[in-house]
């Protein structure tokens, strides 16, 4: 299983737009083959900067969607709206430890 984290910064005025953008994709980008898990985070400060967190299956999942129709026409309309260039990681999980309720 591979995580992959991509750190997107957004103009200011632009941040409704990438929303709208998520919120009209979320579902299909979870419910494409080999993604088990999809969060969008954003940061405390600067409020313009938000990260994707997901789950793969495996690096060919991952690089079919990134290759994918639903990718490059999600990311055409999103790259317009950065303030800075998007970083992205995948990594593997060393250590899990969760509180006991």
């Amino acid at each position: 299983m591979i995580k992959r984290i991509v750190k997107l910064t957004f103009q200011e005025d632009k941040i409704d737009d990438f929303i709208q953008i998520f919120e009209e994709t979320k579902e299909k980008i979870r419910s494409f083959e080999g993604c088990h898990h999809l969060e969008l985070w954003q940061a405390r400060e600067p409020h313009n900067v938000f990260f994707t967190y997901s789950y793969w299956t495996d690096e060919k999942s991952l690089n079919q969607y990134r290759y994918s129709e639903l990718f490059k026409a999600t990311w055409s309309r999103t790259k317009v709206l950065f303030a800075e260039r998007p970083e992205a990681w995948s990594v593997d999980m060393l250590h899990q430890l969760n509180d006991v309720q």
